[in-house]
C-alpha cells in the first residue's frame, strides 16, 4: 500500500468525483450504497486524471490504474501517512451541538497568527476528514478538523486517521441517537477524543463547568479549560442581547474584552469563550482575538439574522436536536419583542426518544404567546394547541404562508437538515 502512496505525490492532490476532475489529479474510485465510481475509473481517465486507484482488479493495468482491495482504506491510510509528515498542531473538534460554529470561530482566531488548514464545510466524516487532511501542505502551520459522528466507533476511526494533538469535545447530547443506540453511546463515541490524546499526552480544551465533559477527561494533566465559573482559565459572560450575542470575556490576571458578535443565541457564549481559550493557549494577543471573534460573521443557517421585508428571522436551520432545540428556544425567549413566531422542524434521527422529545417542545410552546408553525411527521404526533399550525411538509408550509403572510415579526427558524426550513425565507 505506500508504495501506491507516492502515486499522491506524482499527481495534483485527488479527485473522487468524475463531475469535478482536476488535471493530472489521483482518481481514488470509492463504492457507496447508491454509486459505484470503479464505473467511472476510464472516464477519469480520459478527462484528465493521471493516475486511478480501483477496487477492480480487471481494470488494472500497472501504467495508470492500480489495483487495491479498498479504496476508502487506500484513502483514510494515504491521509494518515500524509498527515504524519507534518509535525503541527492538529485541532480535532467534536461534540453533539456546535462544533461547525467552534470550528469557524477557531480558524478565524488562529488565522490571525497562523496559516491555518480548516475543514471545509461539513466534511466532518471518513470521507471528509482524509479530504481534508490531504490538503496539508509545508506552509501550514496548524490544522483544525472537525470530526463528525453517527455511531459507535465514528470517533475513534477518525482520530487515528487524524491523530489530533490537541481535542475539544463542545458538548454531548441526545443527536443521532438511532446510530448510537443511547446517550450513553454518544458520550462514549464522543470521549473517543479524550481517549486518543490522553494516550498520546494531548491537550485537551474543556469547558470545565460541564459535569459530563469533566466526568470522561477525568483527572487527566494536560488541559486548559473555559467557562463561566471563577475557576477556568478564560471566564465569559452575557452583557446584553439585543438581539446579537454581547459577550464580555478575560483570561485570569488580564483585562476584560469586550465583543460585540454578529451572531444570536446565548447558547453561543461558550463557542467563543472555547476559541478565545485556543488563542490564548497558541499565544494570541487578547485584543486581537476580540477582534477576530466580532468580525466572524456566520453562514450556513447557523444563527443568523436576516431582515426580510417584512420580518427579522433568525435562521438556525441547518440541523437540530433535542440540546440544539431546548437551547435555541430558551434563547429566544430572552428576545424581547411583540410579535414572536418560531417556525419548527421534525429533531430527526432521535429513536425511541423521538416521541417524549417533540411533544417536550409543544408542552414548552404551550405556555407562550406566540405564532408557532410545526412540519414534519414526527410533531405530527404531538398533542398541541388548536392555536398550532402543523404541515407535512416545508412546501406545505410555504403555499400556506403565500396566503396568510407573516409580518412585523421576530422569527426563529429551527429543524433538522432534511427538513430544509431555509426555503422558507422566501415566504417572509
Amino acid at each position: 500500500m505506500i508504495a501506491l502512496f507516492d502515486l499522491f505525490y506524482q499527481s495534483e492532490g485527488i479527485c473522487t468525483d468524475t463531475r469535478n476532475i482536476r488535471i493530472n489529479a489521483l482518481f481514488i474510485a470509492l463504492k457507496g450504497d447508491n454509486f459505484d465510481g470503479n464505473d467511472y475509473v476510464l472516464h477519469a481517465l480520459d478527462a484528465g486524471a493521471k493516475f486511478a486507484i480501483s477496487q477492480r482488479a480487471e481494470l488494472a493495468d500497472d501504467k495508470r490504474i492500480f489495483y487495491v482491495d479498498s479504496s476508502l482504506i487506500f484513502l483514510q491510510e494515504l491521509a494518515n501517512f500524509h498527515r504524519k509528515k507534518f509535525d503541527i498542531p492538529v485541532i480535532g473538534i467534536t461534540g453533539s451541538n456546535g462544533k461547525t460554529t467552534t470550528k469557524e470561530l477557531v480558524q478565524a482566531v488562529l488565522s490571525v497568527g497562523f496559516n491555518c488548514l480548516c475543514t471545509k464545510g461539513n466534511l466532518n466524516n471518513h470521507l471528509g476528514v482524509p479530504f481534508t487532511l490531504l490538503e496539508l501542505n509545508e506552509q501550514h502551520q496548524v490544522a483544525v478538523i472537525e470530526m463528525g459522528a453517527n455511531k459507535l466507533g465514528d470517533i475513534q476511526e477518525l482520530v487515528d486517521i487524524a491523530e489530533p494533538t490537541h481535542g475539544i469535545i463542545t458538548g454531548i447530547g441526545a443527536a443521532h441517537i438511532e446510530g448510537f443506540g443511547s446517550l450513553d453511546g454518544v458520550i462514549n463515541t464522543k470521549s473517543e477524543l479524550y481517549d486518543f490524546l490522553k494516550i498520546n499526552s494531548g491537550t485537551i480544551f474543556i469547558n470545565d463547568d460541564d459535569p459530563v465533559l469533566k466526568k470522561q477527561m477525568g483527572n487527566y494533566f494536560n488541559s486548559f479549560t473555559y467557562g463561566l465559573g471563577d475557576n477556568n482559565q478564560v471566564q465569559g459572560k452575557i452583557t446584553e442581547m439585543n438581539p446579537f450575542l454581547y459577550f464580555s470575556w478575560h483570561r485570569k490576571s488580564n483585562l476584560v474584552q469586550d465583543v460585540q458578535s454578529k451572531m444570536v443565541g446565548s447558547y453561543n457564549l461558550i463557542n467563543y469563550l472555547c476559541a478565545a481559550a485556543v488563542g490564548v493557549h497558541f499565544g494570541i494577543p487578547d485584543e486581537q482575538i476580540s477582534t477576530a471573534l466580532c468580525s466572524y460573521t456566520p453562514s450556513n443557517n447557523r444563527s443568523q439574522i436576516t431582515k426580510t421585508a417584512c420580518n427579522t428571522v433568525i435562521m438556525d436551520a441547518y440541523n437540530a436536536n433535542v440540546t440544539s432545540m431546548n437551547a435555541a428556544l430558551q434563547s429566544f425567549e430572552e428576545v424581547k419583542h411583540k410579535h414572536k413566531c418560531v417556525i419548527l422542524g421534525d429533531m430527526r434521527e432521535l429513536g425511541a426518544l423521538s416521541d417524549a422529545a417533540h411533544q417536550q417542545v409543544v408542552d414548552f410552546l404551550r405556555g407562550k404567546d406566540w405564532g408557532v408553525y410545526l412540519v414534519g411527521s414526527e410533531f405530527a404526533k404531538t398533542i398541541r394547541s388548536s392555536k398550532f399550525k402543523h404541515f407535512d411538509s416545508t412546501k406545505l408550509l410555504m403555499d400556506f404562508l403565500d396566503d396568510h403572510c407573516i409580518k412585523d415579526a421576530f422569527v426563529l427558524i429551527k429543524g433538522s437538515r432534511g427538513v430544509a426550513l431555509e426555503q422558507v425565507l422566501t415566504c417572509l
